[in-house]
């Protein structure tokens, strides 16, 4: 299986502060992999430095075999490399589709921009009823909707996405976990940082378990569902 993302060696923090020690983790192309941990594990920090919001202070991010360790966020987007970031960070002000519009940012994208806004539609009809709505109007489950939809208009080659289901209710977090399923199963790569450790083993191909800033645990997905270690405290077993 080809690598779409790897990660070697990463050491990132804030300040003087490190966060990160040395995480390793590879992404196959098509598949989707689950980064899990309990809270300050440096999950969202590894997602962050693998786009650039961070700067990494050691190691290497290579997508689809090119470093890119060093690009800016927007040229890895252009790239494909595109995050979905935790607490969705809508233009609250303006409506559904202009924030849809607004992932559509690259040459490439802009181009294929009624294709891509058809597609979100037909993956979220709800999003298509309130496209003329504000964004800061919307619930919870609807801005998730529409930030996971804002990465799709990007014409992602990996999606990454750091916490699916905050704040959502389950029914909410198990419609959404359906569409993420409906984008692997089309071919999608994902990288996924979660908070719902059962639902992300479940759905996942692949997954790392993080703890104070180090891969502790990997192996497929199912694999590590068995793990007596996870199963006592991520999954309540």
């Amino acid at each position: 299986m080809s690598a779409a993302l790897e990660v070697k060696g990463l050491e990132a923090g804030y300040g003087e502060v490190q966060v990160l020690w040395g995480v390793n983790l590879t992404v196959a192309e098509g598949k989707m992999t689950t980064l899990v941990g309990a809270n300050g594990a440096g999950k969202t920090t590894t997602l962050r430095a693998v786009v650039g919001s961070v700067r990494p202070w050691k190691g290497t991010v290579r997508f689809y075999g090119e470093d890119v360790t060093h690009l800016p966020p927007y040229a890895k987007a252009q790239m494909g490399l595109v995050l979905v970031p935790e607490g969705r960070q809508l233009f609250a002000d303006m409506t559904v589709e202009e924030n849809l519009e607004m992932g559509a940012f690259s040459p490439r994208a802009r181009k294929n921009l009624g294709r891509n806004l058809k597609r979100v539609y037909e993956l979220f009809p709800r999003l298509e009823e309130r496209r003329a709505q504000r964004a800061g109007t919307l619930s919870g489950g609807e801005q998730q909707m529409l930030a996971v939809g804002r990465g799709l208009m990007a014409e992602p080659r990996v999606l990454m996405i750091d916490e699916l289901s905050l704040g959502l209710a389950p029914v909410l977090a198990q419609s959404l976990f359906g569409t993420l399923k409906q984008l692997k199963e089309q071919g999608l790569t994902i990288l996924l940082v979660e908070q719902n450790v059962h639902l992300a083993l479940a759905l996942s191909d692949y997954a790392y378990v993080l703890a104070e800033g180090r891969v502790q645990i990997e192996g497929p997905s199912r694999e590590v569902a068995r793990n007596e270690e996870v199963r006592r405290a991520y999954l309540g077993i």
